[in-house]
C-alpha cells in the first residue's frame, strides 16, 4: 500500500511541530505550509530590534521544518488576508483578532495546496480548549465544515477527543497512536517533546499574531477610526509595530523611536512624513504623519525634545525635515506632566 501523504499547517511552535512528528512516527510522508499574513510577531519584531552584527533572525517554521527534516511551503496570503481582518464573519476575539475566520481561511488555502500537490489529508496542531475562540469543542468542527474539508482535517494532538476522521477510518492514520490532549496547559506537549528529543522550540504559551495584542489592536483601531475606513497597507501594519505612538489630533499622529534600533528602522519610512529629531543632542527620530497643523508640529517638536537627552534643558534645537526641506526650531521640551495620557496609543 502506498505511503499516506499529509500536509500540515506549521507555525514553528511546539504544537504544530509535535503534530507533524506524531504522523511521521507512523511512517506518513509529511510536508507543511506556513502562511505569511503580515501580522506575525516574530517576522518584524526581531528585524526592528536587530543591531549591527546580530545573527539573522530565526524563522520558527523554517527551523522546525529543518529539525523535522520535512519540506516547508511558505505562502504569502497578506493581500487576501485584508478582508479577514477588516470584515470577519465571526467577529473578533478579545482584541482585533479574527481567530475563527483566520483558521477557516488558512485551512481553505492549505486544502488548495494539498489538492495541487496531491496529498491525502490535512492536519493541524490544534488542541481542544487551548484557545478561547478557534479551539473550542464547538468551534473546531465549524473550522472543518466552513472551510470545506470536513472529515479530512486531522488534529493529532487531540484526535481522541474528536470524532474519527476519514483518514483514520480508511487506515491512513492509526488513531491509537494519536493523542487526546485538551486544555490550556502545555505540560503534556512538553513531556511529549522530551520523549521525541525536541528541545529547541519557542515558548509554548507564546503568541504569534500582533492582532491578539491589546496595544497593537488599539493602534490599528485608531488608524481605522481616523481614516474613516477599515483598510490598511503593509507599510501601515509594519509601522504600527515600532516606537511610541501618540495621537496628537484627529489629523495628526507622531511615532517616536524608543532606542537606536527603532530609530534606524523608522529611517526607512521618512518618505511622505515629517522627520523630526534634536539637531545637536542624542535623542529619538520622530515621524509625523497625517495633516498636522502648526500647533501639531510644535507639539511634535516638543515631544521629540521630551524623549531625548535635552528633556531637562530650557530649550532644544529641533530639526524638521519634510518634502526635501529642512528647518530648525528652538522649542521648550514638554514637562513630565504636560503630555496628555490620552495621546498615547
Amino acid at each position: 500500500m502506498p505511503k499516506a501523504r499529509a500536509l500540515g499547517l506549521l507555525s514553528g511552535g511546539l504544537d504544530s511541530t509535535l503534530a507533524a512528528r506524531l504522523l511521521m512516527e507512523q511512517g506518513i510522508e509529511v510536508a507543511c505550509v506556513n502562511f505569511y499574513t503580515g501580522f506575525c510577531v516574530q517576522n518584524h519584531t526581531q528585524a526592528i530590534r536587530a543591531k549591527e552584527g546580530d545573527p539573522a533572525p530565526r524563522h520558527d517554521a523554517l527551523h522546525a521544518a529543518e529539525v523535522l527534516g520535512i519540506k516547508l511551503h511558505i505562502v504569502d496570503i497578506s493581500e487576501e488576508y485584508v478582508r479577514i481582518v477588516t470584515d470577519p464573519k465571526y467577529g473578533y476575539g478579545k482584541n482585533l483578532n479574527p481567530c475563527l475566520d483566520c483558521k477557516i481561511f488558512m485551512v481553505e488555502k492549505a486544502w488548495e495546496l494539498k489538492e495541487k500537490l496531491g496529498f491525502d489529508f490535512l492536519f493541524t496542531g490544534e488542541v481542544v480548549g487551548q484557545r478561547p475562540m478557534s479551539q473550542r469543542a464547538d468551534t473546531m468542527p465549524k473550522v472543518a465544515r466552513e472551510s470545506g474539508v470536513e472529515g479530512w482535517l486531522v488534529r493529532p494532538l487531540c484526535a481522541k477527543r474528536l470524532p474519527e476522521t476519514e483518514p483514520e477510518k480508511q487506515g491512513l492514520v492509526d488513531r491509537e497512536k494519536l493523542m487526546g490532549f485538551h486544555g490550556r496547559s502545555r505540560k503534556p506537549q512538553m513531556a511529549l517533546a522530551a520523549e521525541f528529543g525536541l528541545v529547541d522550540y519557542p515558548s509554548p504559551a507564546g503568541g504569534c499574531c500582533f492582532l491578539t495584542d491589546e496595544n497593537y489592536s488599539r493602534r490599528l483601531q485608531d488608524l481605522w477610526d481616523n481614516r474613516g475606513s477599515k483598510q490598511y497597507s503593509m507599510e501601515d501594519i509594519i509601522l504600527l509595530k515600532a516606537g511610541r505612538h501618540l495621537r496628537i489630533s484627529p489629523t495628526c499622529k507622531i511615532i517616536v523611536g524608543r532606542d537606536e534600533p527603532e530609530n534606524n528602522f523608522l529611517q526607512g519610512f521618512r518618505a511622505g512624513r515629517w522627520a523630526i529629531r534634536a539637531a545637536n543632542l542624542p535623542g529619538p527620530l520622530a515621524l509625523v504623519e497625517g495633516a498636522p497643523s502648526t500647533e501639531d508640529l510644535e507639539a511634535a517638536c516638543r515631544l521629540t525634545a521630551r524623549f531625548g537627552k535635552g528633556k531637562s534643558h530650557p530649550s532644544v534645537a529641533i530639526s524638521v525635515e519634510h518634502d526635501g526641506q529642512t528647518e530648525t526650531r528652538e522649542v521648550a521640551p514638554f514637562g513630565a506632566d504636560e503630555v496628555p495620557q490620552s495621546w498615547y496609543l
